[in-house]
């Protein structure tokens, strides 16, 4: 038994039926790479076979009495399988178009508290569009679930790769194994534990309050230089910074993780610089169609890893965040380039100023019954409508395998990762890079971007602007 960190417990308090907080990947297998011939029945043994010794696969929640503390983790005694992988059928014609509706449509289905809080749902019938306009060889999809209270972007990518070789043939990589079988704790413990937690917060939001008011302190010395991070409150508003409804829209998109790299080397950014700027070009000529690009530049929350930093040993989720300008009003890519790496710099210095485990610490005071009650509250009252935009989109870059990974054998061809959206950002696009590829995805609030492919599609023609614009600096 374990209990959930502060941060953890936060995403299932956050979690209404619009504001769905699991997140999502879409990985495209080539089974002619199988050593056997593809079945659904042999996949789903293979996962059987290997998550049951991964807790996060095999545990479950359990709240404490009365909502006096955050839930606990405790082995789920009835794993079943079957319950969490599941089968599907492209519809025909099998093209992109059906299964991003496909997707779209199992991206907003809650998942299932009383169990495990994964799902599997394997696709097949897939005929992924050539260059040509013709349907290109079937493939198998594999769309999976994940709470955000079990993972954070990092240790998602990791629990893949338990499933995953490096071989057509060679065994799954190496898993955390579960020690014992925990018992499931009486409800005079849970109550126990959760007086002792709750009489203890006291000290813990002293131990707090000193470091977070020089935080701010040297935050606001640090806006008066001009070497602080985006203000969030500050965004203009566009159509996905609104209320979100259930429904959603999913787009996908491939560019090359080599020109990334050239372009990154030769203006000595860094990775995510180059990412974000496609970000920033992408939605920039996605709103100027629509006409509605905003005068001033879009601000995004770019969620940053602080595992090896932080002093938490418990806890799915150890990330914080900081706040950047996107430079949508920068039409130059390369000027909107140089723009973005100046201000990530500041942002960077002005993050590592802040403790890595300050909002894992915050989260702690988290509320589960007042905290859920003042989510719903929001979303009811449409509160993301009344006040300054806090922030436009989220985007997440995860660090993906440098080489290609087999899933029971078929080649992973693509692997798109797919975050939360919330009240008041109605959009988050994701990027992991797999084996030379940076394959983006982006997932919104279906009445907010109807069309998602209509913003995913120029980032290979914002990638070749940026690459020709650094050239020709050159």
């Amino acid at each position: 038994m374990d209990r959930l960190s502060g941060l953890d417990a936060s995403f299932l308090y956050l979690e209404t039926p619009a504001q769905l907080m699991h997140v999502c990947a879409v990985m495209v297998l080539d089974q002619g790479t199988m050593p056997a011939p593809y079945t659904f029945d042999a996949l789903m043994a293979h996962v059987d076979e290997n998550v049951h010794d991964v807790p996060a696969f095999t545990r479950k929640i359990r709240g404490v009495p009365l909502g006096l503390d955050h839930p606990v983790w405790v082995r789920d005694q009835q794993f079943d399988i079957e319950r969490h992988v599941h089968r599907l059928a492209v519809p025909s014609p099998g093209s992109y178009r059906e299964l991003m509706d496909l997707c779209a449509h199992l991206a907003a289905l809650p998942l299932d508290r009383s169990r495990p809080l994964w799902e599997m749902w394997v696709i097949e019938g897939y005929r992924p569009d050539d260059p040509d306009g013709a349907a290109g060889d079937e493939r198998v999809v594999v769309f999976a679930k994940m709470h955000h209270a079990t993972v954070d972007g990092v240790s998602g990518s990791n629990l893949i790769s338990h499933l995953c070789s490096l071989e057509p043939d060679a065994e799954p990589m190496a898993q955390e194994s579960e020690k014992g079988r925990p018992r499931d704790p009486s409800r005079a413990e849970l109550l126990g534990r959760a007086m002792v937690s709750t009489a203890t917060k006291p000290v813990t939001l002293v131990k707090v309050l000193g470091p977070s008011a020089e935080l701010i302190t040297k935050s606001i010395g640090r806006a008066r230089e001009g070497t602080a991070m985006a203000a969030p409150f500050s965004a203009p508003r566009t159509s996905f910074n609104g209320t979100i409804t259930a429904h959603r829209s999913i787009a996908l998109a491939d560019v090359s993780l080599d020109d990334i790299r050239e372009i990154k080397n030769a203006t000595g950014t860094t990775v995510n610089d180059v990412v974000l700027t496609l970000c920033g070009g992408a939605l920039r000529s996605y709103l100027d169609e629509r006409g509605e690009l905003p005068p001033t530049s879009l601000m995004a929350t770019v969620p940053v890893s602080v595992r090896e930093s932080s002093r938490r040993s418990l806890g799915a989720n150890k990330v914080s965040a900081l706040f950047t300008k996107l430079g949508t009003d920068i039409a130059d890519p390369l000027e909107r380039l140089e723009m973005l790496a100046e201000r990530n710099r500041h942002a960077k210095d002005h993050h590592n100023a802040i403790s890595a485990d300050a909002l894992q610490d915050w989260a702690e005071f988290a509320a589960p019954r007042t905290f859920g009650l003042a989510v719903r509250t929001y979303a009811n009252l449409r509160l993301a409508e009344k006040h300054p935009v806090v922030h436009n989109l989220v985007i997440s870059n995860v660090p993906g395998p440098p080489v290609p990974l087999y899933f029971m054998g078929a080649r992973i061809e693509a692997l798109y990762p797919l975050g939360p959206v919330f009240h008041g950002a109605g959009l988050n696009i994701t990027v992991m890079s797999n084996a030379g590829q940076v394959h983006v995805g982006a997932i919104a609030c279906r009445e907010s971007v109807p069309d998602g492919d209509a913003l995913v599609r120029h980032f290979p023609g914002e990638l070749e602007r940026l690459r020709k614009a650094v050239a020709g600096k050159r």
